[in-house]
């Protein structure tokens, strides 16, 4: 989820904490509880500082180490570690629960993405992304502002929410149901699909698609369950050629090869140089694909310029490579 979604969880969580009898019982327990759950729902995300680097090494990382099992376990006992201190007389066991389940609830939640998480690390480094829930979903992250202005005028935090969190699980199940729809739709228009990728978007009826089979790549749009195939393009496996074999020791392809499970590929020879170019099928958008890895190399395949991450237009794409123009 965005920033801010993880923020009003936090928020919603030290809320939902006055229900437990040690944490209502005690000033310093609620306290410190309550800063345990804020830090707690935000700290797997500490990763998006690589983004300072480069995006390449902010694609390869995110949602990665910091949201394994590992870290699920290590966050909390680090958050607490730093916040007991100043609440000496806080239960210990229940501050550590409830960040905990802040820690846990955001990586579990991040699941629910079209981006996902390795949360099976280290027993296994696939991705895990549902396709369910967009990164802000506009009615979790208002559905948690209404918790808040209701407890801040003076209602019961804890029913508040347990009520809110109640209907949010309504809300993921019903997600799930919308989303196998749509999938039944693919496969009866596709029916030789070997895999399908649907992504939510922010409409809320709208899904975006990506199939692959044997031969194709499709890309469409569904609209209240209604599939519409907007693009095609022939499924042709990349070559082991030297260039492109070249171009994939490149940091920039190489991180975008690590994360995107579907894309098609171009090779551009020009008068001094090769450009190679993978572009993400899963993110059209106004009929293009922003997402792309490009690399540039020089006739002798010594790399000269590369880029991966989000572009709109040719010109800026250009402007990142600060090199040849085609």
């Amino acid at each position: 989820m965005d920033t801010g979604t993880h923020v009003v969880m936090g928020l919603a969580l030290g809320g939902l904490a006055t229900l437990d009898p040690i944490v209502a019982g005690s000033a310093a327990t609620a306290t410190s509880v309550m800063i345990g759950t804020i830090v707690g729902s935000q700290a797997p995300d500490i990763d998006t500082v690589l983004k300072l680097r480069n995006n390449a090494v902010y694609i390869r990382n995110h949602r990665g180490i910091t949201h394994s099992i590992p870290a699920v376990l290590l966050w909390p006992l680090a958050i607490v570690a730093v916040v007991y201190p100043f609440f000496p007389e806080a239960n210990l066991l229940h501050l550590w629960l409830w960040t905990f389940l802040a820690v846990f609830l955001h990586v579990f939640v991040d699941i629910f993405n079209a981006y996902g998480t390795q949360a099976l690390r280290p027993f296994s480094s696939k991705w895990v992304a549902l396709g369910v829930i967009n990164t802000f979903d506009p009615i979790i992250f208002g559905l948690h502002v209404v918790g808040l202005v209701i407890w801040g005028v003076g209602f019961d935090p804890g029913y508040t929410f347990l009520g809110i969190y109640a209907i949010l699980i309504a809300y993921y199940v019903y997600r799930f149901i919308r989303q196998r729809k749509v999938l039944r739709e693919v496969r009866t228009i596709i029916p030789d699909a070997t895999d399908i990728i649907i992504s939510p978007t922010m409409k809320f009826h709208q899904w975006r698609v990506a199939v692959m089979n044997k031969h194709q790549f499709f890309v469409g749009r569904a609209h209240n369950n209604e599939v519409t195939i907007l693009d095609q393009f022939a499924r042709v496996k990349v070559p082991e050629s030297p260039v492109i074999e070249a171009a994939k020791k490149d940091k920039n392809l190489s991180a975008f090869l690590s994360f995107s499970p579907v894309y098609r590929w171009e090779v551009d020879e020009y008068d001094n140089y090769y450009e190679v170019k993978f572009i993400d099928l899963r993110y059209r958008s106004k009929d293009h694909y922003p997402f792309v890895a490009v690399v540039q190399l020089d006739m002798d395949l010594n790399i000269l310029s590369s880029y991966t991450g989000w572009i709109f237009s040719e010109e800026k794409l250009r402007k990142k490579l600060q090199i040849l123009p085609n």
